[in-house]
């Protein structure tokens, strides 16, 4: 396993509205960031996929308000992260972080062949870059306790409708612990 980790819009304006902690995509960030800290002194690349709009994308003019505007300090990676120089930042127009971008190309570059993937919006950003991680050959994990979606029920949902998808073991669901477990197993084969 050659993986590398793909932390899709964990962005300033995802929690401009501030909670007292309980909001669902702010009960991640402590985990999160404890994460990227272990892949890193790991050597897992890690690429944080960030929404990064034009003023009057296309995109607004459906129910989906403004956010995330290219230039701003919005569509920066959440400074709670702890973003390091040595991550990746890949801004990108729409729900797919490889849609129109050079994910791919970067993921070969590096020789990666495995994508763990967290982030906001489960059921829709998370979603749409796990199933073009696929569609480009690589095999995929949704890292479940590192997802959130405004409402626990629907992240549980998602995660739910496909930790037993018919293309396991090329999609998995499972926790950034396993994920970690599994990964420390191909550096050290047979301990």
């Amino acid at each position: 396993m050659k993986p590398a980790v793909i932390i899709v819009d964990m962005l300033e304006d995802s929690y401009k509205k501030k909670g007292n902690g309980e909001r669902e995509e702010e009960k991640i960030v402590p985990k999160v960031r404890d994460f990227l800290k272990d892949c890193r002194s790991l050597a897992i690349p890690i690429i944080f996929a960030c929404d990064s709009f034009l003023e009057g994308d296309f995109i607004f003019k459906g129910r989906f308000k403004p956010t995330a505007i290219r230039g701003t300090e919005g569509a920066n990676v959440y400074k709670a992260l702890e973003p390091e120089p040595i991550d990746m930042i890949l801004p990108k127009r729409r729900f797919s972080a490889f849609f129109k971008t050079d994910l791919d190309q970067t993921l070969r570059t590096l020789g990666v062949d495995t994508v763990a993937i967290g982030g906001l919006n489960t059921h829709v950003c998370v979603l749409a870059t796990a199933f073009d991680a696929v569609c480009h050959d690589f095999y995929t994990i949704m890292l479940e306790d590192l997802c959130a979606a405004h409402k626990k029920e629907i992240h549980d949902n998602t995660v739910e409708a496909y930790r037993h998808f018919s293309i396991y073991p090329l999609f998995r669901v499972m926790t950034s612990r396993e994920f970690l477990e599994e990964f420390k197993q191909t550096l050290n084969p047979g301990h």
